[in-house]
């Protein structure tokens, strides 16, 4: 009787040793999933129902062997949107799920796009949540390619960026060479913004930063096209037309051919390089520039080499409309 029961009892050891080596094998080995699947795990969601969650969207086979897994680890699993691997283990999706390494989106925010512009293109992030009511100045967002996670509130994305705004044009003012002749950061923004929109090489930021100085040096308004693209667009920053003289004639607060000095507020959102150009100007005496042909610009100190250089790029123009 005594020797049955011990073979009994060993039979169901043996029997268990073979069930729980069969689920670790299940639990190691390759999931289902024939491609990448993406999940999104809601906040508040039990071991169970993310278990089953899973098997559902076809990341696991077994639901049950997940769960254990989970139990026996004593894991916490964590809400988001995880991109698993295609056959992806159960051990595997558990572990990413532990570690919380979900999908982080990027949102490029180009220098030089104007505040609406920017606001567009968070409205438009399907990934994000929430409504914008967040009003940013203009030239108050940081130009950079933005990392966020599913759901971030639209107004933490933009307050992140004026964060970021205010703290680098707060360490560039402090360094900035002290012959700059500019009153304040809030100038420092303004005058960077006409820098952006004049011109996409960064090799010539600080050239035409020059050229604006000796501008205001010599009582001469900037006469910079993009300030009047500006005011012309509504704040959009762009014209699906070319810029005529009645634009040129019209009155607003940041058309520099009809004020002096600076326009009363920025642009754009410029860039890094666009504010260390303004704050660290190429010497020389230079006060005018025009397109080159080569996607840069040709400077001149006197009005006569300007306007030689402006018959030149007229030149350009004819033959390329050819």
């Amino acid at each position: 009787m005594l020797l049955s029961l011990l073979v009994f009892v060993l039979l169901l050891a043996v029997a268990g040793g073979g069930l729980a080596w069969r689920g670790h094998v299940a639990f190691v080995s390759p999931g289902p999933a024939p491609a990448p699947v993406t999940v999104i795990l809601p906040k508040g969601a039990g071991s169970e129902a993310i278990a089953a969650q899973l098997e559902q969207q076809g990341v696991i086979a077994d639901r049950l062997v997940f769960l254990i897994g989970a139990k026996l680890r004593r894991a916490n699993l964590r809400a988001g949107e995880y991109a698993f691997p295609a056959h992806v283990s159960p051990e595997e999706a558990l572990r990413q799920i532990v570690e919380g390494r979900v999908v982080v989106h990027k949102l490029t925010v180009a220098e030089g796009l104007t505040v609406r512009q920017v606001l567009d293109l968070v409205e438009e992030a399907d990934f994000l949540a929430g409504p914008i009511t967040r009003q940013p100045a203009e030239g108050s967002l940081m130009p950079e390619t933005w990392h966020m996670l599913r759901d971030e509130p639209r107004d933490e994305v933009l307050a992140r960026m004026e964060k970021a705004m205010k703290r680098t044009l707060d360490g560039l003012w402090a360094g900035r060479d002290p012959a700059v002749p500019l009153k304040s950061p809030q100038e420092a923004l303004i005058l960077a913004s006409i820098v952006e929109r004049e011109t996409a090489l960064p090799a010539e930021r600080p050239h035409v930063a020059q050229v604006f100085y000796n501008r205001l040096a010599r009582g001469m308004r900037l006469q910079s096209d993009p300030t009047v693209i500006y005011g012309a667009s509504d704040r959009l920053g762009v014209l699906d037309r070319p810029l005529t003289r009645a634009d040129l004639d019209r009155a607003h607060p940041w058309n520099t051919y009809q004020i002096d000095g600076l326009p009363s507020g920025p642009i754009a959102n410029p860039g890094r390089a666009s504010l260390e150009a303004v704050l660290h100007p190429l010497p020389g005496d230079d006060l005018y520039f025009v397109a080159d042909g080569s996607g840069g610009h040709a400077f001149a100190r006197s009005l006569d080499d300007h306007n030689a250089n402006v018959a030149r790029w007229r030149q350009i123009e004819r033959v390329r409309a050819r």
